[in-house]
């Protein structure tokens, strides 16, 4: 576990020297290019509070899974040419209405906004969902989104 924090706290900008850590996992991504985009991009999209919580509570079972994520989904597919930040998310928002993926879901309603995307919109995509995914699944990403969105109006 405090190989993960290490580097959350290395990575998040607020680096504690006493807290140093030499994993070999760590160092794997030390000056790999996808890695460091994908985390700039990752921290764009998810917000920097998020991107430090998952690898800050990242075990040193999990945290390999957190830097294939970041090099290969954020590092990569993210940022391909093709699609804005904002239809990406949009994208992602409905495929995880899909799969009943309401954890992640959650995340990148966050990231949808964070991305430039409305509420509105975002409501239109779970309205969409409910035709192409069923209406439960909808209902669920409706409920799911709500808490993001609810929060949001509140700040």
């Amino acid at each position: 576990m405090l190989a993960g924090r290490a580097f959350a706290l290395h990575y998040s900008g607020i680096f504690l020297p006493e807290r140093t850590v030499d994993s070999s996992a760590d160092q794997t991504n030390k000056g790999n290019k996808d890695f460091d985009a994908g985390l700039a991009t990752r921290k764009q999209v998810m917000g920097e509070d998020f991107v430090a919580n998952a690898f800050g509570n990242a075990t040193d079972f999990t945290l390999p899974m957190q830097h294939y994520i970041t090099r290969n989904a954020w590092g990569d597919v993210w940022r391909r040419p093709g699609l804005d930040m904002k239809t990406r998310s949009l994208i992602t928002v409905a495929m995880l209405t899909a799969l009943g993926k309401q954890h992640e879901l959650k995340s990148h309603v966050r990231g949808a906004l964070n991305n430039g995307a409305s509420i509105e919109q975002i409501q239109e995509v779970l309205l969409h969902a409910s035709i192409y995914c069923g209406v439960p699944s909808a209902v669920d990403a409706f409920r799911s989104a709500a808490e993001v969105v609810d929060g949001a109006r509140k700040s």
